[in-house]
Formats: structure tokens, C-alpha cells, sequence
């Protein structure tokens, strides 16, 4: 990946935990390394097909100018997050903010905190078996869309299926989606719960009838192990109401696990051949 990098970009401004730094104020040093895709404006020699680092000083002096914060931590955050959804051409950010006068009385340079931040792909399986389900879908992934972090890329069809699990219900309404987000895994796991409880969502019953579910099915290539999030989701090879929608949107994508794509194994699961 390319970088755009800014170095020791001053700027005065009022941050820190003692009440005095944020009256008074004091110098800090920012440095940003901003990774995207220069090539074309390398090519055409056009501004418009880069990103700006002229642009991003002054809005990273403004921003630091204009907020007041205790942490360091904090206005990282903030200015990363900033610069990600302003600049749309940006795939990842590294900022590191120092502070030369740090008041710990001790000699020293500086004190400081660095952060990487970037963009990252998720697939997300939507199913509702209760009521309008098309409007259940829709309407969950309209929230997704009202989070700034997330962006809903791509929607596949909806495919009517047979309920999973045993349990005798109404047919199921499935569909998946792609999103671009800044949120971690787990972040974006309390967004989905969270359209899930907009919609009236009720875990009474285990692969029971529901408004709406939303699974986290890929994020990256990340593999995660936890008592509230498993990543792939265990159940991806074993389901074509999933496989089926997932297919449409990225056939190519390798189960970070197996080595499958995702077409492979909706051709495994289709002729039998699970092992």
C-alpha cells in the first residue's frame, strides 16, 4: 500500500487531564501515515485522484483547535476517524500525537500515543421468518446504514428457505450484505444486535422463529475464538440459505480455515460432498 506521510505538523491546542492544560494550552507534535492507492494519481498528475496532505494538516489543526480533551488517546481517535470518512481514497491511518511538555516531572523528549485505524470488509447473513420479512431485512439493514462507521456495499437477493434447526415455523426470508466498516468485530456485533432489538427481536427459542438475525459471517481474514463472537461463523459449510446469498456477492472469497471459496462450498454442500 502507499503512504502519504505528514511530520511533526505543530499545532497548539488545549488538551490533557490537568485543568491548567486545558486553559493554557501547550504545543503538540502530530504525525500521520496515511495508507491508499497513489498510482493514479501518479498516472494523471491530477490532485483529485489523491488525497490532499495539505488538506489533511489543516483539518487536523482545526479539529486539535476547536475540541479539548483529557487523553491523548482520545483526540487520536477522533482525529483518525475524522480523516478516514472525510477521505474517502484512505484505507488505513497510523497518527501518532506527542506532547514535548508533558507535566510529569521528569526530564524528558516527549510523551506520546500512536494509533492505526483503517477500513475493513465484513459479510453479514440476514434472515427473518415473522411478519413482513422483506421489511424485517430492509429495515435492518437501513440501520446498519445509519451508523456512520458502516458502509452497506452490496445486498444480495433475498432467497426463500426452509427453516433450520427442527423447530416447525414459517419459511425463512434470507439475504446477505457486504459492509466497509471501522467498527472492531465486536463493535459491529452490537450494531447488528442492536437492529436486531429495533426490530422486536426475541432469543426465546434456540434457532426458533425471529423478526431478524443478523450473523457476523467473515471480517477480513480474521479468525476469532470468543464465549460471545466466533469468526467465520462455524456454521458458514453446513448452510445454503447462507451460501446461496454469500455467492452471489463474493464467489472468490477463501474461508480463511479451509482454503475454500465460497462457491466451493455451495458446490459441496449442493452435491453432498461435506468432508
Amino acid at each position: 500500500m502507499d503512504k502519504i506521510r505528514i511530520h511533526n505538523l505543530k499545532v497548539f491546542a488545549h488538551h490533557g487531564v490537568y485543568e491548567a492544560e486545558n486553559q493554557l494550552g501547550q504545543m503538540f507534535l502530530v504525525n500521520v501515515e496515511a495508507s491508499c492507492h497513489t498510482r493514479k494519481a501518479g498516472c494523471s498528475d491530477a490532485l483529485e485522484d489523491s488525497v490532499s496532505y495539505g488538506v489533511m494538516a489543516r483539518e487536523i489543526h482545526a479539529y486539535m483547535q476547536s475540541h479539548t480533551c483529557q487523553l491523548l488517546e482520545t483526540v487520536a481517535e477522533q482525529l483518525a476517524e475524522m480523516l478516514l470518512l472525510a477521505h474517502p481514497m484512505l484505507e488505513s491511518i497510523t497518527l501518532e500525537i506527542r506532547k514535548p511538555w508533558a507535566p510529569v516531572g521528569l526530564p524528558l523528549d516527549y510523551v506520546s500515543v500512536e494509533i492505526t485505524r483503517g477500513w475493513h470488509t465484513a459479510y453479514i447473513a440476514l434472515g427473518s421468518n415473522l411478519g413482513d420479512k422483506e421489511g424485517y431485512l430492509q429495515a435492518g439493514i437501513h440501520h446498519l446504514k445509519q451508523c456512520s462507521q458502516i458502509m452497506v456495499e452490496q445486498v444480495s437477493s433475498f432467497f426463500v428457505t426452509e427453516p433450520y434447526g427442527g423447530v416447525e415455523q414459517d419459511d425463512f426470508l434470507n439475504g446477505c450484505i457486504k459492509v466497509r466498516t471501522l467498527l472492531s468485530p465486536f463493535e459491529l456485533l452490537e450494531k447488528m444486535q442492536e437492529a436486531e432489538y429495533a426490530s422486536g427481536r426475541e432469543r426465546l427459542i434456540h434457532w426458533g422463529p425471529r423478526t431478524l438475525d443478523l450473523d457476523l459471517l467473515f471480517y477480513d481474514q480474521e479468525i476469532i475464538s470468543s464465549p460471545t463472537l466466533v469468526v467465520p461463523h462455524p456454521e458458514i459449510p453446513k448452510r445454503t440459505f447462507v451460501l446461496e446469498p454469500l455467492a452471489e456477492l463474493a464467489p472468490w472469497l477463501r474461508h480463511p480455515q479451509t482454503g475454500l471459496t465460497v462457491q466451493e462450498m455451495l458446490q459441496k454442500l449442493q452435491t453432498g460432498h461435506l468432508s
